[in-house]
């Protein structure tokens, strides 16, 4: 049987995630999953790609607050969960990628904390209900999905055993943190995930998409924020490319929301 052993949000895009029991499946992801970004004074979206010292940033969900403290500094931020934003507050353009999508900044605080943090002057902002940054049409189901701030698709899945077939091949073992998915699984063979055309995790329907290209963030250690060497991504790229991508794991769009649980069972519906 093919089981849900994590779940995973990252509410601010490539700072560190949240391993959650329990998660809702909303129409442009999971339940606060990068709904927030930092950006520079252009509106440019900012990752571990170029600042990979974000992965020291660590996030967690206290009460109605989203906590994000340093992992080597004494210091801490809490931002509302539901912020509620009027016309006269800050509403700006971001780009991620190609897309450019309306967003609120946060707060004068939150702009000044991370810029102190980071030693770069950057704004903190929120995706608001009313945006809606649609799907690669190339890859939608209905031409309708909406994503929230992560690179082009709302899920993330890896296997277990896609994992520990990687390290297999390595020489120092890396942990699943590396390669930031959503929703990881036991059971099954290394890469089948990739194979997914339809699946149901316990009662709620996914679609394969896409397997996820990987770039230089599954580099970088999460605990020290550092870049560790070439692999994992070297390692990948001898038995893992196709063409100029290298894949590890499975992009997914949903088809309804609900409820999902650690333990729920992932049932393959078809595959490619």
């Amino acid at each position: 049987m093919l089981q849900l052993s994590e779940i995973w949000i990252y509410p601010i895009k490539s700072l560190g995630g949240i391993k959650l029991q329990q998660a809702l499946v909303t129409d442009r992801g999971l339940e606060h999953d990068r709904r927030w970004l930092l950006v520079d004074e252009n509106g440019l979206f900012q990752s571990q790609r170029e600042h990979p010292e974000m992965a020291l940033f660590q996030t967690e969900i206290e009460g109605d607050f989203l906590s994000v403290t340093h992992r080597f500094k004494e210091d801490k931020i809490q931002i509302p969960l539901l912020q509620s934003f009027s016309e006269i507050e800050k509403r700006i353009r971001v780009t991620v990628w190609d897309d450019v999508i309306e967003a609120y900044e946060v707060s004068k605080e939150a702009n000044d904390w991370f810029t102190k943090m980071l030693g770069l002057k950057v704004r903190l902002v929120y995706m608001p209900e009313d945006s809606h940054r649609k799907v690669s049409p190339k890859y939608a189901i209905t031409g309708n999905e909406i994503n929230s701030f992560s690179d082009g698709y709302p899920f993330l899945v890896i296997g277990q055993a896609s994992l520990e077939d990687l390290n297999s091949r390595l020489t120092a073992a890396v942990p699943m943190n590396r390669f930031r998915p959503n929703f990881v699984f036991t059971g099954g063979k290394p890469y089948e995930e990739e194979s997914w055309k339809e699946i149901k995790i316990g009662t709620v329907s996914f679609f394969g998409v896409k397997p996820c290209g990987r770039c230089v963030v599954i580099t970088i250690d999460q605990e020290s924020g550092k870049k560790s060497g070439k692999d994992p991504l070297l390692a990948l790229s001898k038995y893992r490319k196709v063409g100029n991508k290298v894949l590890f794991g499975q992009n997914l769009l949903g088809v309804q929301n609900g409820s999902l649980n650690v333990g729920d069972e992932v049932q393959v519906l078809s595959s490619k």
